[in-house]
C-alpha cells in the first residue's frame, strides 16, 4: 500500500507564473490517478508544530516566514517567490508528511509518497533557498530520529540540483547518511565529491556529481554506489529526495534522464528498503519542471515501487 500526501492546500502556493507553480501538481494528480485505488491510501495535511519546524529551523526564521508572507511580501528573496497561502502550504507539508512518516513506522502503509510544495532540499535552518521554505525531508529524518526513536535514516536525493540544506542539516551527525546525485556546475554550486562529513559524521554524506549530459546509466550507477554504502551504514528507514528534473526534456538543467531511468532507480531504491529497512521508505517531492515530464517519470517511479511490493 502506498499512502500519498496530496492536497489541494499545496496548489495554494502561489508563485505568479514561477516555474515552481501549482501545475506541478496537477501534473502528479494525473499520475496519481493512474494508479490502482486498491494500492493508494490518502493521507490528510496538517499544520505543523513550532516545536516541529525547530527541529531543523530556527525559531526566529520560522517566524520571519510567518510574518512576512502575513505581511504581504511576494518573496523571500529573489529566488523564492511566496503568496497570502504559501506558510500555511509550506507547513502543512511538513506536518502532513511528519504524519505520514508515523503511519510508515507503524505498519499502516508500505511506502509513503508526499506529493508536497513548496519543495524543501534547499531550505536552510536560517534562510529560505531556491524555491524551499521548510526543509521537507529534513525535518521528517530528524523528527524520525528525536520523536520515534530511529537509530538510522538514510537519504538519497536523486534532484538534478544538490540538496544544499539536506547535507548541511546533517553534516556533523553520524545518525544520518545524505547521498546526493546531481548536475554541477549548477545552482547551489555545492555538492562536491570532497564533501564528506565533519567529525564524527566523517563518510555519511556522500556527492555524485556529473556534468551536462548525464543520464540513465550514471543515475544508475550513482544509486548503486549509494546501496554499497548502505552495506555498512545498514538505515532502518530510507528517504527520497525526488526531483524529476534531470529529464531530458527539463528546462532548469541539462541531464539526459527518461522514464526507464526512474524506473531503475526505483527499482533499485526498493531493493535497499526492502533490504535494510523493512521495506519502509517515504519519498518527498522535490523538482520536476516540465509538466509532461514530470507526470511520466512520477508515474512509473510510484509504478515500480507499487509493483515490487506485490
Amino acid at each position: 500500500m502506498l499512502g500519498v500526501l496530496w492536497d489541494p492546500i499545496f496548489m495554494k502556493h502561489d508563485t505568479g507564473g514561477h516555474p515552481e507553480g501549482p501545475q506541478r501538481l496537477e501534473a502528479v494528480r494525473k499520475a496519481l490517478e493512474k494508479l490502482p485505488l486498491e494500492k493508494r491510501l490518502g493521507l490528510t495535511p496538517r499544520l505543523a508544530t513550532l516545536q516541529e519546524l525547530a527541529l531543523v529551523h530556527e525559531e526566529n526564521y520560522i517566524h520571519f516566514v510567518q510574518e512576512r508572507i502575513e505581511s504581504g511580501a511576494q518573496r523571500l528573496d529573489v529566488e523564492t517567490p511566496v503568496s497570502l497561502h504559501s506558510f500555511d502550504a509550506a507547513s502543512m507539508a511538513v506536518g502532513g508528511s511528519i504524519d505520514g512518516l508515523n503511519d510508515l513506522l507503524d505498519g499502516k502503509m508500505d511506502q509513503a509518497f508526499f506529493a508536497v510544495r513548496p519543495p524543501g532540499h534547499h531550505a536552510e535552518a536560517d534562510k529560505a533557498y531556491g524555491f524551499c521554505l521548510f526543509n521537507n525531508v529534513a525535518v521528517g529524518a530528524r523528527h524520525l530520529i528525536v520523536n520515534r526513536g530511529v537509530s538510522k535514516v538514510a537519504i538519497f536525493d536523486f534532484d538534478v540540483h544538490h540538496g544544499n540544506g539536506t547535507q548541511n542539516a546533517f553534516y556533523e551527525d553520524p545518525s544520518v547518511f545524505y547521498a546526493s546525485v546531481h548536475q554541477w556546475p549548477l545552482f547551489p554550486g555545492s555538492g562536491m565529491p570532497g564533501e564528506l562529513g565533519n567529525g564524527m559524521a566523517r563518510g555519511t554524506t556522500l556527492n555524485m556529481p556529473y556534468p551536462a549530459g548525464a543520464g540513465n546509466n550514471e543515475y544508475r550507477e550513482a544509486t548503486l554506489r549509494f546501496a554499497d554504502e548502505m552495506d555498512w551504514f545498514k538505515p532502518d528507514v530510507l528517504l527520497i529526495s525526488a526531483g524529476f528534473d534531470a529529464h531530458w526534456a527539463d528546462f532548469l538543467a541539462g541531464h539526459e534522464m527518461d522514464e526507464d531511468g526512474y524506473e531503475e532507480i526505483a527499482r533499485l531504491v526498493k531493493q535497499i528498503a526492502d533490504t535494510f529497512c523493512q521495506g519502509k521508505v517515504g519519498v518527498y517531492l522535490e523538482g520536476g519542471y516540465n509538466e509532461k515530464a514530470l507526470e511520466k517519470s512520477s508515474r512509473r517511479f510510484l509504478e515500480t515501487l507499487i509493483a515490487d511490493n506485490d
